[in-house]
Order: C-alpha cells, then structure tokens, then sequence
C-alpha cells in the first residue's frame, strides 16, 4: 500500500511536470528505457537501496552515470529519490507514470488470467467488451495460470473481475457448508 502511496505521489509529480513541458512523449520513452535497463542488470538497484552504502556514494553513481544520458529532470528525479530515501520504489513509479501517459492517451492495460491462451476470437471479444466498459483502447497481458482451471479472470485498474471456474467452485463450496443438513 505504501509503495502505491509514493509511486502515485511521485509519478503524478514527475507527469505534471513534463506534461507542463510538453515532453510526455520523450519521458515516456526514456522512463521505459530506465526501467528496462535496471530490470535487464538489478546491481545498481541493489546497490542504491543497500543500506550500509552511505547517500553520497549513491548521488555520486547517479550523476556520473545518468548525467548526459537522461534528461535533467530524470536525474533530479534520482537523485531526490535517494535522497529521500525512496529509490526502493522506482519501478513502481515508472509503472504509474506508465499508467498516466497512457490514460492521457486513452490506453488501458488490463491482465487476463486463463488456464489456456485464449483464441483470436476470445481475444477479440474481451477486447472489445472492455474498450466499451472504459472508454478505452484496451491492451491485454495474458497469463497462464492452470490453477485457475478454466475460465479467466481480468484485472482492469484496481478492478478483479473473477470467471474462473476455481472461484465458482469455492463459491459453490462456501454455499453447501452454509447448508444446514437435519
């Protein structure tokens, strides 16, 4: 919950400000290249979050490897996250500042979980169904979970929307202990 709290509260920030700029676009591409790279090699996340490392070698990285590379506002943004000790939430921040540039575009991520990859023709429909529930484009992640056994469940903003045949069983399980039998 506190990681959403900051990401929200930076990110939001961090929008405004290149939204003010007219720089949405070039932040978007540089905030997913940043986010990229930390992925594709955690040793410098792992070094800036240790906490026996003292802030000033922190900053220090941060500057001489980010000045030049990122705009200023990127390495401001950094270096104040180290500073106040939140760099833990980085990736958080870059997934909510993802979020908003694309709502400003009217994109909506959503996340379907089903037991198989579903058809084309699934595909289609679903998108479709949650373009007009929101208003949206809707982009889909799929995910494959067997344990839910059929089914899908959808994951639209903070919104579950549970199909699963896993969930209409454990319902159908919570409704028959309810039964009293004499």
């Amino acid at each position: 919950m506190l990681a959403q709290e900051v990401a929200k509260k930076y990110a939001n920030g961090l929008f405004l400000s290149v939204k003010d700029k007219a720089k949405v676009d070039a932040a978007y591409d540089q905030l997913q290249d940043l986010g990229q790279f930390l992925k594709g090699d955690p040793t410098m996340m792992n070094f800036l979050v240790a906490p026996h490392v003292l802030d000033e070698h922190k900053l220090a990285l941060v500057r001489d490897v980010f000045t030049g590379r990122l705009d200023p506002l990127f390495v401001q943004l950094l270096v104040l996250l180290v500073d106040k000790h939140r760099i833990n939430y980085l990736h958080e921040i870059i997934d909510e500042f993802t979020r908003l540039v694309e709502a400003e575009k009217g994109i909506a991520r959503a996340t379907v979980l089903t037991a198989l990859p579903i058809t084309e023709t699934e595909r289609a429909n679903l998108n479709a169904r949650l373009a007009a529930k929101t208003g949206l484009q809707v982009v889909l992640e799929e995910k494959i979970d067997p344990e839910i056994m059929g089914g899908m469940i959808v994951i639209l903003h903070n919104e579950i929307i549970d199909g699963s045949v896993r969930r209409s069983l454990d319902l159908v399980e919570e409704q028959l202990a309810k039964v009293r039998v004499h």
